[in-house]
């Protein structure tokens, strides 16, 4: 709490609830704002590169989420301050489009606002701050560009350096162990869906599942689709090849009238006149999906326990509570019509594929349905495995990282080396620009080549290395070598050529964490006033 004094001299407190209740303008609003949203950026420094740490974040309702993923820490993170939100939705934008970055594109932004400050405090105004930011990411990008390696033409994609880009990628994750596994099947399953030609990937057609129970090392691809499901009776037959789909997503039962209505019923005749109604009924919806053609049913609904007996005698495999989700990636690899209403069910509705098998994971309980050699599709499904839910969630989380990479890569082949190289070769980049600005931007530009060092610096601190002298070294081998490939080699504890390792990082990937956090930083600085619903004016 704070001592004032009012018109007349005499002094009063201000308790710390009124203190919070100022509003701020102006300069204090800038610091105010800055000082927020850098402090969300630091609790991200630490899980910066393959040496990161990993955070645990609790929900309000007990949930625990362990993960170093950027994006997932920032979106379970409970944050009330406006700009520490605005760092929150920079995380979510670098994860939507680019899909792998987002711890680097906070911290970034957490440097230059950082810079920020020290600029403010000399009296620069923040205008003038944000136009010299603006023009030193441009020479940057500038930089990456020209430092940028090209990963082959259209019609040949080289593996490898799709492999050493996912590897990158996995460096700092939870399934480092098995990071050589993870990369393949990363770039196996964007292949495997890629159109080359036109240099695009559909990810609709790459399923993750995952199923507690298991070693990171049994994780797999499997070239169709993965149901976490059994079939609905036990008796039937767990393997049909060349199987005929029929994809319902209306209940296997009779039809309820949408009036209200009852049946008296007074003797035991009654009951067997309405239970022989009832299996007639269910005879005649088998009958149809055997007349159609189907050999197999899958349904988004339940089955009648009776419906169930039927389908097991007449040797119709089926699967019930399947997903919409599920559903309609299977109508899209089967090439299936989904039948809403079962009188619509027909021969040209059904979907193919060449095997459907059962198979048990783990214990007899715990059982998954492969649907593999989809002919109207290249579908693939990403299985994960893990000791529990939580490391199966976290590897999913780094599958997906790696998977955003390898497509990134894909619709443009251009890498940039990692390991803090690139930052430093764009910190250079930037320096040598400074002689050019003659206005009072020249600070600004300065001050962004030097928030440019902040990922280098974070990768050896969490390295437990001496961080200025690693980045200094690093530094002077590519000014004394002109080769913008040395950087900070996170296994030896050394500066090392990053070609030389095959550490890679995409180029778009890099670029658009730039962009991004110098636009973030941009709109933060030109906030002067927080106005709130509870003001008075």
């Amino acid at each position: 709490m704070n001592v004032a004094m009012d018109e007349y001299g005499n002094p009063f407190i201000i308790l710390r609830e009124q203190e919070q209740k100022q509003r701020l303008k102006g300069i204090d609003a800038h610091k105010s704002n800055i000082l927020a949203a850098k402090s969300v950026a630091d609790i991200l420094r630490t899980s910066l590169g393959p040496k990161g740490m990993d955070k645990i974040v609790v929900s309000p309702d007990g949930e625990i989420v362990v993960t170093n993923d950027g994006a997932t820490i920032m979106e379970k993170m409970n944050i009330n301050n406006e700009c520490g939100k605005l760092l929150v939705e920079l995380s979510k934008s670098q994860d939507a489009e680019i899909g792998d970055g987002t711890t680097g594109v906070v911290i970034l932004a957490g440097a230059l606002l950082e810079q920020s400050v020290e600029l403010l405090e000399k009296g620069i105004h923040p205008i003038r701050i944000a136009n010299g930011f603006e023009y030193a990411c441009s020479i940057a990008l500038k930089k990456l560009e020209e430092i940028s390696l090209k990963n082959g033409t259209v019609s040949d994609i080289q593996k490898d350096l799709l492999f050493n880009s996912a590897m990158t990628a996995l460096g700092s994750k939870v399934v480092s162990s098995q990071q050589e596994h993870f990369a393949k099947m990363a770039v196996d399953a964007v292949l495997a869906v890629a159109d080359l030609d036109r240099r695009d990937v559909n990810f609709d057609l790459i399923n993750i599942q995952g199923k507690p129970g298991g070693r990171l090392e049994e994780s797999c691809i499997v070239n169709g689709i993965v149901l976490d499901k059994e079939m609905s009776h036990p008796q039937m037959n767990k393997k049909i090849e060349n199987a005929k789909i029929a994809l319902l997503t209306c209940p296997f039962e009779p039809p309820k009238p949408k009036t209200k209505h009852k049946i008296d019923i007074k003797s035991s005749s009654d009951f067997d006149v309405l239970f022989e109604t009832e299996q007639k009924y269910f005879s005649e919806m088998i009958d149809k999906v055997v007349s159609s053609g189907a050999n197999m049913v899958v349904c988004q609904w339940g089955f009648d326990d009776e419906a169930n007996h039927m389908l097991s005698q007449r040797g119709l495999p089926s699967i019930r509570w399947v997903g919409g989700v599920e559903i309609e990636l299977l109508a899209i690899a089967t090439g299936a019509h989904i039948v809403p209403r079962f009188e619509d069910l027909a021969e040209n509705k059904l979907g193919s594929t060449a095997l459907v098998k059962e198979v048990t994971s783990g214990t007899e309980k715990d059982k998954l349905i492969f649907i593999e050699g989809c002919s109207k599709s290249k579908a693939v499904t990403v299985l994960i495995r893990g000791g529990n839910q939580m490391v199966v969630d976290e590897a999913k989380r780094c599958i997906y990282d790696a998977l955003c990479v390898v497509r990134n890569l894909i619709r443009d082949s251009r890498v940039v080396p990692g390991g803090g190289a690139s930052e430093i070769a764009s910190n250079i980049a930037v320096q040598k620009a400074v002689e050019s600005v003659s206005s009072i931007e020249q600070f600004a530009v300065e001050a962004f080549a030097d928030a440019l060092l902040s990922l280098p610096h974070a990768l050896a601190d969490n390295c437990g290395l001496d961080s200025i002298s690693l980045v200094g070294e690093a530094k002077q081998k590519q000014v004394s070598q002109d080769d913008p490939n040395y950087g900070i080699d996170c296994d030896k504890l050394c500066v090392e050529s990053m070609e030389k390792i095959k550490v890679f990082e995409s180029l778009a990937s890099k670029q658009h964490q730039l962009a991004l956090a110098t636009q973030a930083v941009k709109m933060i600085l030109k906030i002067d006033d927080v106005i709130k619903p509870t003001e008075l004016f």
